[in-house]
């Protein structure tokens, strides 16, 4: 005889008739299907800008934050700009990918910020050498690529964790000729070398971002921590060894969200 199983399945009972092995909960498993797996292809903006396009948009915002660029500045910002959507959809460089949003959340976001370390770099002077920028946890080089552009006379370091991204940056230096600009793949507490500025951008808690680079400022530097609300909470877990001397608001160019730069420094370093 053979073996019997839950009636109306394996035992080859009335197909109708509902086991005690089903009311208890029992389930009888169905054939199983091949299932495959579709990769889903890297997302592409809808619309795609030239270099062309880009150069009519940034001059209205470079007009609107009062800088004063150059033709080939304006050229190699919108260069720049083409580069980093063309090649989002494979490094995901940014989250954004619409060309507008780029233009209004990156570029004039980073170009809001050139006013006030202007300002700080004029009123500090270096003697005899060029002022050394960090970017820390640069991305697809915001700001860091967009500071470099600006200010041929600062030296810009841009660090970040991700291969990819860092080497998306040296691709921009070599093809826009930035000799100020070079690039890091690393964590940020494995560099070496003294920095004068300090930045990041959405990187971190304002705790954490002087925690790790504490050791790589110059005597004198300072902390440029770009930041969207003023982060009072931040702030108050900040160490008393840590000054925040200025927190200094932005206007953002077509972006209705508020941003901020706190500006942070150690009294002692270097004494």
């Amino acid at each position: 005889m053979g073996k019997r199983g839950p009636v109306g399945r394996r035992g080859g009972g009335d197909p109708t008739v509902v086991s005690a092995y089903e009311l208890r909960g029992g389930k009888v498993s169905a054939p199983r299907k091949d299932v495959r797996v579709v990769r889903k292809a890297p997302d592409r903006p809808a619309v795609v800008w030239t270099p062309a396009q880009w150069q009519e948009a940034v001059s209205p915002m470079l007009a609107y934050v009062g800088l004063d660029l150059s033709s080939e500045q304006q050229q190699k910002l919108a260069a720049y700009l083409a580069m980093l959507a063309h090649w989002n959809g494979t490094f995901n460089l940014t989250a954004l990918r619409d060309p507008q949003d780029m233009l209004t959340h990156h570029l004039a976001d980073c170009l809001a910020v050139l006013g006030p370390l202007g300002r700080h770099l004029a009123q500090h002077p270096l003697a005899n050498k060029a002022p050394r920028l960090l970017d820390v946890g640069s991305g697809g080089g915001l700001p860091g690529v967009v500071l470099a552009i600006a200010r041929p006379d600062v030296q810009v370091t841009c660090v970040d964790t991700v291969g990819k991204k860092a080497a998306f940056i040296r691709q921009v230096a070599a093809e826009l000729k930035l000799s100020n600009l070079r690039a890091e793949h690393a964590r940020v507490e494995q560099l070496k070398g003294q920095y004068d500025v300090i930045t990041s951008r959405a990187f971190a808690s304002l705790l954490d971002f002087v925690t790790l680079t504490q050791a790589l400022l110059a005597p004198g530097a300072v902390w440029m921590a770009m930041k969207g609300k003023v982060p009072v909470d931040e702030q108050a877990v900040l160490p008393a060894s840590v000054d925040v001397f200025h927190v200094e608001p932005l206007v953002v160019p077509q972006l209705d969200a508020e941003r901020c730069v706190v500006w942070m420094r150690m009294p002692d370093q270097g004494k």
